[in-house]
């Protein structure tokens, strides 16, 4: 049985460039890259150093807070480089691939494991990372119990890679991670998915669904968890991507860390844009040149547009991602362009804009914010678009200032930086919603804890 959610109040953001649905296999690349940035608040304590051989799925560090949260290699290789900032902080870990590949092996995990075992099994094996908890947007605690685990199976997100189709062939694996997780938890594991869309997940056990139907971010798993089960004060959730579930789940069936992601590569700035099969942490110049790019000045983003992170062609693809966009670099500016009807810009409001007459038009945008960063102003643009049951403008003050009540009071413990993004996006005072909330959480999570 599955329940209806409907979202009314959003933004779909529909650009150019959207991905072929072909897919190709990446050029294995000579270099892999752990980026430490994708796993936000973890202290890492090295198990190896470098110059080290490593196998694919070998530990290279743990987590200071807990041991036993493993990170492993994604190839076999040698690791070449620790990159390290102030203070001797490690940024990044690189690993010289071999040209055949090592992989190691462990026991699969039987269908009939209780939650103690299945629990140790996802730590050892490096997979643990992918169980993201709210509140504080971090890597979930192994020693909390959550409420429920939240999974969205709905893209609303400008270009993502569909699911449907990037997952194809990989329900065996989902289900095995399904039916781990709904052990780990006394609540359930929901799952949410288009309404009137056929899905995978619509004959999985296990989990309880939920229709969405709606504009972005309605398929945001934060939009999913207001709606189906809100996070009070002391409770905990646990989220986890679709395609996160397919490694956890063939590791559960094989004892094989398996890497492999197929993400979309989109963007307007992109000749050929189509899907490709790639292991975390490859060079995204492996695929990007393969497809092609229309101009010099691109923008590489790690993500979608709207949450993803600033990259290099030379860059490595994110823990997370599973897509990559690339669009042009906005560094020119437009004659009169605060005082000329606008046709080829999305916007919310109605003064020179005219957007908001053909809704379905696909859009060609750079990365130029069209303005400078000033003070807040209050237009009630961000309730529009914002769905939550949170006063957006109200908490993004509260933790401007530093103040931990109006923190707490106005609901910082349901949201992370994502569920400001489409806020930010329409945002004419030009401020960084996203930051401002993970330096919220950041303070909320040392103070409160």
């Amino acid at each position: 049985m599955s329940k209806d959610i409907r979202i009314n109040k959003g933004l779909n953001i529909n650009l150019v460039g959207a991905a072929e649905q072909t897919t190709s296999k990446a050029i294995l690349s000579n270099v892999y890259a752990i980026n430490l940035e994708d796993f936000h608040g973890i202290t890492p304590k090295m198990l190896v150093k470098q110059g080290a051989e490593v196998k694919a799925g070998e530990p290279l560090f743990y987590s200071k807070d807990n041991s036993e949260m493993l990170f492993v290699s994604p190839v076999s290789g040698e690791l070449v480089e620790i990159l390290r900032g102030a203070r001797r902080k490690i940024l990044t870990l690189k690993i010289l691939a071999d040209k055949t590949q090592e992989v190691l092996e462990t026991s699969p995990v039987s269908a009939d494991a209780d939650a103690v075992e299945i629990r140790q099994a996802i730590l050892k094996s490096g997979c643990w990372p992918f169980i993201k908890q709210r509140p504080y947007d971090c890597i979930a605690d192994p020693n909390a119990t959550p409420k429920a685990i939240f999974i969205s199976a709905y893209v609303t997100a400008p270009l993502a890679a569909e699911i449907s189709y990037s997952l194809v062939g990989k329900e065996k694996e989902i289900q095995s991670a399904l039916t781990a997780l709904s052990k780990l938890t006394p609540g359930k594991v929901h799952v949410s998915v288009g309404k009137g869309v056929p899905s995978m997940f619509d004959k999985m056990k296990d989990i309880e669904m939920h229709k969405v139907s709606g504009p972005h971010p309605a398929g945001l798993v934060g939009t999913q968890i207001n709606k189906i089960d809100p996070i009070n004060k002391g409770e905990t959730v646990w989220t986890v991507t679709p395609q996160d579930l397919v490694i956890i789940g063939e590791f559960l069936l094989t004892g094989i860390f398996n890497a492999d992601r197929t993400l979309a590569l989109v963007g307007s700035s992109v000749k050929k844009p189509k899907y490709y099969v790639a292991k975390i942490g490859s060079e995204i110049a492996t695929f990007l040149y393969a497809s092609g790019v229309k101009e010099e000045k691109i923008r590489v983003i790690n993500g979608d547009v709207l949450t993803g992170k600033r990259s290099k062609p030379d860059g490595h693809l994110g823990f997370y991602n599973n897509t990559v966009s690339i669009i042009p670099e906005g560094d020119d500016y437009e004659f009169f362009g605060w005082n000329k009807p606008v046709f080829d810009k999305i916007s919310i409001t109605r003064a020179l804009t005219f957007s908001w007459l053909q809704p379905n038009k696909k859009y060609d945008l750079t990365t130029n914010t069209n303005g400078e960063h000033r003070a807040f102003v209050v237009t009630g643009m961000y309730e529009k678009v914002f769905p939550l049951d949170i006063y957006p403008m109200q908490l993004l003050k509260a933790c401007m200032v530093k103040d931990l009540d109006e923190m707490e009071q106005l609901g910082l413990y349901e949201v992370i930086p994502e569920d400001f993004s489409l806020t930010e996006f329409v945002c004419i005072s030009k401020q960084p919603h996203q930051q401002i909330i993970r330096e919220g959480l950041d303070l909320l999570q040392k103070e409160i804890g």
